[in-house]
């Protein structure tokens, strides 16, 4: 296999294509806007709600052909096997395949394998895409919707973020997990708490609002991450520890109306505790971001019915 290539098939509506534009930066370090992404980040296609699969590069060639002559190399033991044809939507790759091209292309290469194919349920997937006036196969691993798992929870919130934007934002704010310690000190319900609790993301959360708090605990004690995710009571003005990384979901409810002196308090305050944080708000946060010492690296805008909301990531 060549050594961290991958090829990462996205989708996502039109409401969310720049939070999946957004995620796509910075998880996968790629500004590339079609549905195919090569990239060199190792991710899990389960972390992501834009990612449908992951294709694991083992080689490359000028023609179809050039890979078609390699598959009979791979030892499959025993194990039955599909071939898919992945779709690009970049009009500079010529666009998608038609249905005819893609099964004849796809059975080209299901003829070099020795094994036996099995179309519902096969044992191994394997994909190939063009990309770059090149033709790419590896092995595809498909993403789980993981996030579809929390939407049903004992405590909700109508104004709450969907699981999907949860995980996205999670994924923007932690994109790489290893050693990294991260807090949501607006936590409401738990909602970005789950998400990032589901990926092994070391996490805590905190909420001024004790009927919130005791929410968040009981959602989290439902899926099962009662006792791996601390949730405390008290202001997030008053957070002493360090942390790497801070989701800001910024309240925005008829019970929470702040005032611009509180909202620079509270992000002046984690100017204190985290590196760098990403915030989630309904409105012109621009002025009041940079008065609390942070920059803005990047954004996007994302909507829910008659919300739009702003993604910042600030360090």
């Amino acid at each position: 296999m060549i050594a961290n290539d991958y090829v990462y098939e996205l989708a996502s509506n039109d409401e969310e294509r720049g939070l999946r534009l957004l995620e796509t930066r910075t998880l996968l370090e790629s500004n590339v806007k079609y549905r195919l992404v090569r990239s060199k980040a190792a991710v899990d296609p389960s972390r992501s709600p834009f990612i449908k699969s992951r294709l694991s590069v083992l080689f490359e060639g000028d023609r179809l052909e050039d890979i078609a002559d390699r598959v009979g190399v791979i030892e499959l033991n025993g194990a039955t096997f599909k071939v898919h044809a992945l779709d690009h939507d970049d009009p500079a790759e010529g666009g998608k395949f038609d249905y005819d091209r893609k099964r004849a292309m796809e059975r080209e290469i299901g003829y070099r394998f020795r094994g036996k194919a099995e179309m519902r349920s096969p044992d191994r997937e394997f994909g190939f895409a063009r990309m770059g006036g090149r033709w790419l196969f590896g092995e595809l691993a498909r993403g789980q919707a993981v996030w579809l798992k929390h939407k049903e929870k004992p405590r909700e919130y109508s104004t709450a973020l969907s699981t999907r934007v949860a995980r996205a934002v999670v994924n923007i704010a932690v994109p790489r997990i290893e050693g990294v310690r991260a807090i949501d000190p607006c936590c409401g319900i738990g909602t970005v708490l789950v998400e990032a609790a589901s990926m092994g993301i070391e996490i805590e959360g905190r909420d001024v609002n004790p009927l919130a708090a005791v929410g968040a605990r009981e959602n989290l004690a439902h899926f099962g991450y009662g006792g791996s995710v601390p949730v405390t009571l008290g202001d997030m003005r008053e957070i002493t520890g360090q942390y790497d990384a801070a989701v800001i979901d910024m309240p925005y409810n008829l019970c929470s109306v702040l005032s611009p002196r509180e909202k620079l308090e509270m992000l002046r305050s984690a100017r204190a505790f985290a590196n760098r944080i990403v915030v989630v708000t309904l409105e012109d946060l621009d002025s009041i971001v940079a008065e609390a010492g942070f920059d803005i690296l990047d954004r996007c805008t994302v909507n829910k019915g008659k919300f739009v909301r702003q993604v910042l990531i600030c360090e």
